[in-house]
């Protein structure tokens, strides 16, 4: 025997020797049957259990990925939602119905006006009305009359001249009241001469529904003159605003109107809309274009002049294999997903590769078919770390 190998001997008998009978005979104490964890990585889990944890599972299949984009934006309101309320005549204010903040719905009277303008054109009609009538009646006399050879033709032929030029300045103080705002529908109801009634009393309406952002004038202000405000309110409908987005040059080539963009409300709802305009010059400080995108604005949570952080949709990419975020959890630094097995889940590890903001591509580590703890996974993960605690004691 080579000398070298004796110490090495002499040790190990030593070893054995130091062993008890007992001791030798002994053999290793076995999993107990009622160890809840009898696998590495695994969850053993009854089908009831999983429902009472509150653990969805989802099907791994092919899907679609789509590519984003960040930009940061600012709140503004949609142009085509913001309306001024004019003073379409000569007056004064003799009632204001709104205040800021209120909401108006289309056709409301948010004020009254005190106008003699009104009251000219009103009385015009009328006048023009009366005289109508008048010319009317004495040339269906006249038309009679002829008929029946009684008068002369040159008087049936007067009585019609002057009957349709009351006719046409009953039309033309019509349209005159038209031309200030007065509706045919109060026109009508001029008819019937009332000398109590306030002719110079005019209605502003507002002409499309929102919230009054801001009011010009004050009751009993003058307007309408050339040195007077010509606007009493300006509202607008923030149901749906606009974001304005900054876009550098680099990204425009990725671009396009009709892309969806998503951001979160300051309540923490996700909104959603698209890209309705690419301007086409770029900024020369700061090398981006000016990029717009529409958005429903749901519960008034976006305000004009807020900051929020978009999302733009770039490109759908389909991908053979695909997992909801929500799924992924890391365990012994890996990134797993829990898979579904007979006796309840297993942890795997799997490789990633393109994501957006609901979905992963899974590379490697799972078949199509399979199924996967999609959410509270997080509670298969804490049952793990909990056994395998419980083997290192």
């Amino acid at each position: 025997m080579p000398s070298s190998l004796r110490p090495a001997l002499i040790a190990l008998a030593f070893s054995i020797t130091a062993l008890s009978p007992a001791q030798a005979a002994e053999p290793a104490e076995p999993h107990s049957a009622a160890e809840p964890h009898s696998a590495h990585g695994e969850v053993p889990l009854a089908a009831e259990q999983i429902e009472k944890a509150g653990v969805t599972v989802t099907r791994v299949e092919p899907g679609v990925i789509a590519e984003q984009f960040f930009a940061p934006g600012v709140v503004i309101a949609d142009q085509d939602r913001i309306a001024r309320v004019p003073a379409r005549v000569i007056g004064s204010v003799a009632e204001l119905r709104k205040r800021l903040g209120e909401t108006v719905a289309t056709g409301e009277i948010v004020a009254m006006l005190d106008s003699r303008e009104v009251a000219d054109a009103k009385s015009e009609w009328q006048a023009a009305l009366v005289n109508y009538d008048l010319q009317k009646t004495l040339f269906d006399r006249a038309a009679k009359l002829w008929d029946k050879r009684i008068s002369a033709e040159q008087v049936y032929l007067q009585a019609k001249t002057t009957a349709t030029t009351a006719q046409l300045r009953v039309n033309l103080a019509r349209q005159k009241l038209r031309s200030l705002g007065v509706s045919d529908a109060e026109i009508d109801t001029l008819r019937a001469a009332d000398d109590s009634a306030n002719l110079g009393l005019y209605p502003v309406r507002a002409p499309i529904s929102g919230r009054v952002i801001e009011r010009k004038v004050d009751v009993g202000a003058s307007v309408g003159g050339n040195n007077d405000p010509s606007e009493l309110y300006a509202i607008a409908d923030l149901s749906r605003v606009w974001i304005d987005l900054s876009i550098p040059a680099s990204e425009l080539n990725a671009i396009r109107e009709g892309q969806k963009v998503f951001l979160r409300a300051p309540n923490d709802e996700t909104l959603s809309g698209e890209i309705i305009f690419i301007g086409p010059v770029l900024n020369p400080e700061t090398r981006s274009a000016r990029v717009l995108a529409a958005v429903d604005n749901p519960g008034l949570a976006l305000r004009p002049g807020g900051f929020v952080n978009a999302t733009i949709a770039v490109r759908d990419t389909p991908v053979a294999l695909r997992a909801p975020k929500s799924a992924l959890q890391t365990v012994e630094g890996k990134t797993s997903l829990f898979v579904r097995n007979d006796k309840g889940f297993v942890a795997r590890a799997v490789g990633l590769g393109r994501s957006d903001a609901q979905f992963v591509e899974i590379t490697e580590g799972l078949t199509a078919g399979e199924t996967i703890a999609s959410e509270n996974s997080f509670i298969l993960k804490a049952e793990l770390g909990k056994a395998e605690a419980g083997h290192d004691e």
